[in-house]
């Protein structure tokens, strides 16, 4: 993955990791998809992961986000990340590397789609754009990598979690464009959009996000450095 330093006070990323390009490519010559601006939505506020009880759970979830980022900027056909999350939650990923911007107004559906018009505008012609959510701290590099390359078969693509209703990542190759449909039966709803199901197993990190205190319990053992600390601290 290339890197560069985060930009500060939430502006938009221009450094070499993300660049920006000329004119869009017509259909006919877009090349194969060869890397990939991932985008992740992190919410950062007090209310984040409020299924886990009463209290401030903001700092567990940002474990979390901080072990999926990390996870994500490790894999080797992701050549940049894109965070997109509150001024308070900026650092964390401005210190992994990330890019971030900051949006202060609610929504995940409006944070995705801010994420992927940046990407767009940032990307180059062989670069896709995938939608990774933030709660996955047990994903590995190579099991986004393994999904990432597999996506690069299709326009659009998918993972559903591991109960099957709800989508953890969304692609869209070099040439494609996002229609995120994420909430409620979100997977039904990106099969619905043209998003191709791909074949992970519900085993892997990448499909076991975590909303309780008892998805996190299920995964001991696998989670991140920084939520396997936290964890600990909090136990």
């Amino acid at each position: 993955m290339t890197s560069a330093p985060g930009p500060a006070g939430g502006r938009r990323p221009t450094t070499t990791g993300i660049r920006r390009t000329g004119a869009r490519v017509s259909e006919q010559s877009v090349p194969a998809t060869t890397e990939w601006i991932v985008v992740v939505p992190v919410k950062g506020t007090a209310q984040a992961k409020s299924r886990f009880g009463s209290g401030d759970h903001s700092a567990l979830a940002l474990a979390m986000a901080a072990d999926t980022v990390a996870a994500a900027m490790a894999a080797e056909s992701v050549a940049g990340v894109l965070v997109v999350t509150t001024a308070e939650a900026s650092a964390i990923f401005d210190d992994l590397g990330a890019f971030v911007i900051v949006q202060e107004t609610a929504g995940l559906a409006s944070a995705i789609d801010l994420g992927v018009a940046t990407a767009t505008e940032l990307g180059e012609p062989w670069r896709g754009i995938a939608v990774l959510l933030g709660d996955l701290p047990a994903l590995t590099p190579a099991e986004l990598e393994a999904a990432l390359a597999a996506a690069r078969s299709y326009p659009l693509a998918m993972v559903s979690d591991a109960a099957g209703d709800g989508t953890v990542l969304i692609t869209a190759s070099s040439g494609s464009v996002h229609s995120p449909r994420f909430g409620v039966g979100s997977s039904s709803a990106h099969r619905t959009e043209g998003y191709m199901p791909l074949e992970v197993s519900a085993l892997s990190g990448l499909r076991n996000d975590v909303d309780s205190a008892s998805g996190l319990l299920r995964l001991d053992g696998r989670l991140g450095e920084r939520t396997t600390r936290l964890a600990a601290e909090q136990a």
